[in-house]
């Protein structure tokens, strides 16, 4: 079994950039999924965040996941669930507008703090998003432009934390599932692992890393590469010991922004005699889908966005 790839991206600033590319590259095409290092957010930054992040599970959430957990009958599970998560969570909206003041009980500095830390992470999510462009052969900032919507990007926060779980071989923390998005960041757990990607039919463990950032691809960069990157299913398994914190952030289309596969990899793979496999659609209509149908297979979400796109055809601006 391959390595999980894991990228140093200070040494895109030096004369090794073009294998640093390579791995990026090799990264995209055949697990959907990496780890950077070195990406520009400060240390003493990020653990802040999870100090902060650890701080507001214990006073806020931690007694409301026990009581849940409770209500369900979740504590001796015989049999296995399959239509819940082993999480507690909460989502932060920043882009187009921020949703962080309605928020209940984070305090002033927590707010401030992610405030800040969405916008590095920002940043970061089209810096690498520039660096695919220039992999597949995109003018720069191709991709960044096809998830602009009327007012920008959407892009926001799902706070997740994952307390130990008693009967983790019948219930997982997060079902199987591919995302539906652009761009996934991923700040998660130093310690305590638990997140897995499914590559050439084998669970892979995603390792729990200090200060790394980890990468997944969405659907929608599936669809715009024309099938050259995949999204990739992935799951938490819950733990027995140990709450494993995770903050994912989605860098995702408008929610007007129309998708297709980027002209330029089509002509391409045209004269390569693949053509065209993936359906146009405004990314609103694919999330309606996806949200009934988030834990199955992703193809035939794609094949009814086909079926809508031969219904209705959609004009590309």
């Amino acid at each position: 079994m391959a390595t999980f790839p894991v990228i140093n991206l200070e040494k895109l600033n030096g004369d090794e950039r073009s294998r640093i590319m390579e791995q990026i590259k090799d990264a995209c095409e055949n697990w959907g999924f990496f780890e950077v290092m070195n990406h520009g957010i400060p240390h003493d930054f990020m653990d802040t965040v999870e100090r902060l992040t650890k701080e507001h599970y214990k006073k806020c959430m931690e007694q409301r996941f026990k009581e849940l957990v409770a209500s369900k009958a979740l504590e001796g599970l015989e049999a296995e669930v399959t239509d819940m998560d082993w999480e507690s969570t909460f989502y932060l909206r920043h882009l187009p507008e921020s949703n962080m003041a309605e928020i209940p009980d984070l305090s002033d500095e927590y707010r401030k703090v992610m405030k800040e830390f969405a916008v590095k992470l920002e940043k970061l999510a089209e810096e690498l998003l520039d660096l695919f462009c220039e992999n597949i052969g995109l003018e720069k900032g191709y991709l960044k432009k096809a998830f602009y919507g009327a007012k920008g990007p959407t892009f926001g926060t799902k706070v997740s934390n994952y307390p130990p779980c008693p009967t983790p071989d019948k219930i997982k923390g997060l079902r199987a599932h591919t995302d539906a998005g652009g761009i996934i960041l991923l700040f998660q757990d130093p310690v305590v692992g638990g997140l897995q990607l499914l590559k050439d039919g084998e669970w892979v463990d995603v390792p729990p890393l200090r200060h790394s950032i980890v990468i997944n691809l969405g659907d929608q960069l599936e669809v715009i590469t024309n099938g050259k990157y995949k999204s990739v299913e992935h799951r938490v398994i819950a733990q027995t010991d140990g709450t494993r914190m995770s903050l994912a952030s989605f860098y995702n289309p408008g929610s007007d922004a129309v998708i297709y596969p980027a002209p330029a990899l089509v002509e391409k793979e045209a004269e390569e005699k693949n053509k065209q496999v993936y359906p146009k659609f405004v990314f609103e209509d694919y999330m309606k889908l996806y949200a009934r149908l988030k834990f199955q297979a992703k193809e035939p979400r794609f094949e009814a966005m086909k079926a809508m796109e031969a219904t209705a055809p959609i004009a590309t601006a």
